[in-house]
This record gives structure tokens, C-alpha cells and sequence, in this order.
């Protein structure tokens, strides 16, 4: 079932990377052009973030299922932190990526409230910017490839 779940997340993983990153550079581009927000704009801020929960979901389930979860019992919190890659799979990434998703609902609830085009485009190009930064950060680069 693990190796399973792991796939998923993995897949689903370069979804949401896609996703974010043309929602990111869509507000951009369009905050700088100053173009209207239209229906278009706000289903792939939407879909940004039903993906990205998604993800998390399936992360979470990974997370406890995982053979490194039972790392905390085997050799404590002292030893995760001490190991880099346990570190990575049990804090880091974890905690990195629940920031990420925090970030991307704040910035598309905050959206929803702005009357004019231009400070909607702005709200999401920042928080979905500062997402897709700290996604990029904590992704196990060696894990996908």
C-alpha cells in the first residue's frame, strides 16, 4: 500500500508544480498587463487549490504510512534530527510543504475579497509566488529523479 500512496503523491506532486507555477506566472503576467480578472483567472486559482490539498492529503496519509515514520519510535527525535534525510522526509517536507498549502489558501481567500482586477492578481502572484518558492525548496529533488 505504501509504495502505492507513494506513487500517487509523487505524480500528483508534478501536478501540482505545474499547476502552481502557471497560476503564479498567469497573475504576473496579467498583474503587469493590467488585464481584467475573468472566470478564467479565478478556476486556475480554484484549481490550484483543490490540487494543492489534494496533495497534501495524500501527503499526509504517506506520512503515517511510512516506513521512516517509525523512526521517531526507533531512534527519537534526537536521531531525526541528527540524520539529514530523515530530517528532510519527517520534518522538513512535511512542515515546508503544510506552510506552502497555508499560503496558497490564504492568498486565494484574501483574492476573493479585493474589488479591483489589478490587487487580485497582485494578492495571488505573491502568496502563490512565495508557495511555489518554498515548494521548490523542500521538494527531495533526488527522490524524483
Amino acid at each position: 500500500m505504501y509504495e502505492v500512496i507513494q506513487i500517487v503523491h509523487s505524480y500528483w506532486a508534478y501536478l501540482v508544480l505545474l499547476i502552481l507555477t502557471l497560476a503564479t506566472f498567469n497573475a504576473i503576467i496579467k498583474t503587469l498587463g493590467k488585464k481584467s480578472f475573468g472566470p478564467q483567472d479565478f478556476r486556475i486559482s480554484l484549481f490550484t487549490l483543490i490540487v494543492s490539498h489534494l496533495q497534501l492529503l495524500i501527503g499526509i496519509v504517506l506520512y503515517f504510512v511510512s516506513p521512516y515514520f517509525n523512526a521517531f519510535s526507533e531512534v527519537g527525535m534526537k536521531g531525526v534530527m541528527g540524520d539529514s534525510t530523515l530530517r528532510l522526509y519527517l520534518v522538513e517536507h512535511p512542515l515546508t510543504m503544510i506552510i506552502t498549502i497555508v499560503l496558497i489558501t490564504v492568498g486565494y481567500s484574501k483574492h476573493k475579497k479585493k474589488l479591483a482586477s489589478n490587487k487580485k492578481f497582485r494578492t495571488i502572484a505573491i502568496f502563490y509566488a512565495l508557495a511555489l518558492l518554498l515548494m521548490l525548496s523542500r521538494i527531495p529533488w533526488n527522490a524524483w529523479f
